[in-house]
């Protein structure tokens, strides 16, 4: 029978799946530790699993599936490295299969606001990108957070790897924006903010109307609600009906006409919460 043709990353025996029994995870009483007594608010559900991490989450799947929030996992890189511990330099297609396999064990432990943290390098980060949107979906791939991990030259090679990934996945990320926590604004992020029309919404900053890039709709003339004309040398952040209905609404300033109201946002702390696997 013909497959049906589609978009997909392909590789040396990746129709090639790992038959694995059920699970179950037997606490070692030796390794465990418990607090003596137990107060308000204490939590002692924490677990750690030793032994090999792919049969550690299909026996997670009993007890976990579609409940966790949040998973951050820091996989092989692949470099070619022969660590004490495992290793981080196996066969290409063998590496995709092996990360295929717990990236959709990990899909379905997640909750619907779920998210997934990758730590990866330039060695394959390109390829479990489109590993992950083949297992999530492109449409729930949330962003690849970039950061520097050194600061000195590097003269080894034609350019220096000073940076690595986190490619972030939601389960479905329609819902995850609103399951994110909040952080409090520092003082210094606070103080950018003011009232000086004494806004009964509270506190605001103005923001550019200008836009990032030159569009030809989003070049013209407004005339601004001080009664000056203007006209941005980039071009407006929308098209003409829409600028115009929004410097008629209270959240345009009545100072300039590049500046429209952010309010200060109300945001709450944050709790942490990271099973790694």
């Amino acid at each position: 029978m013909n497959r049906k043709t589609r978009l997909e990353l392909t590789w040396i025996g990746k129709d090639e799946r790992p038959k694995l029994e059920p699970r179950i995870l037997i606490e070692d009483p030796i390794n465990s530790h418990h607090a003596s007594e137990m107060s308000e608010g204490s939590i002692f559900d924490n677990t750690l699993i030793q032994g090999d991490n792919l049969l550690a989450l299909r026996a997670m799947e009993t007890d976990y599936t579609g409940k966790i929030k949040c998973v951050f996992i820091d996989p092989p890189y692949n470099t070619g490295s022969a660590f004490e511990h495992y290793n981080d330099g196996v066969e290409h297609s063998l590496w995709l299969s092996l990360m295929r396999d717990r990236l959709e064990i990990l899909r379905r432990l997640l909750s619907e606001q779920g998210s997934l943290w990758i730590t990866i390098d330039d060695n394959e980060a390109h390829y479990l990108k489109v590993l992950c949107d083949e297992v999530f979906g492109r449409e729930n791939f949330v962003g690849n957070v970039v950061w520097q991990k050194r600061y000195s030259r590097e003269n080894r090679v034609i350019i220096g790897y000073a940076h690595d990934h986190i490619l972030i996945y939601a389960k479905d990320a329609s819902k995850l924006r609103s399951a994110f926590n909040k952080l409090p604004l520092e003082e210094k992020q606070r103080k950018v903010y003011r009232n000086p029309n004494s806004d009964p919404r509270g506190l605001w900053r103005g923001v550019s109307l200008a836009a990032q890039g030159y569009r030809p709709n989003q070049m013209y003339t407004i005339t601004a609600p001080n009664g000056r004309f203007s006209r941005s040398k980039r071009g407006f952040l929308s098209g003409h009906h829409s600028l115009r209905r929004l410097i008629s609404s209270p959240t345009c300033s009545k100072r300039s006409s590049f500046l429209r109201r952010r309010m200060l946002p109300q945001r709450l702390r944050r709790s942490k919460l990271i099973i790694q696997v």
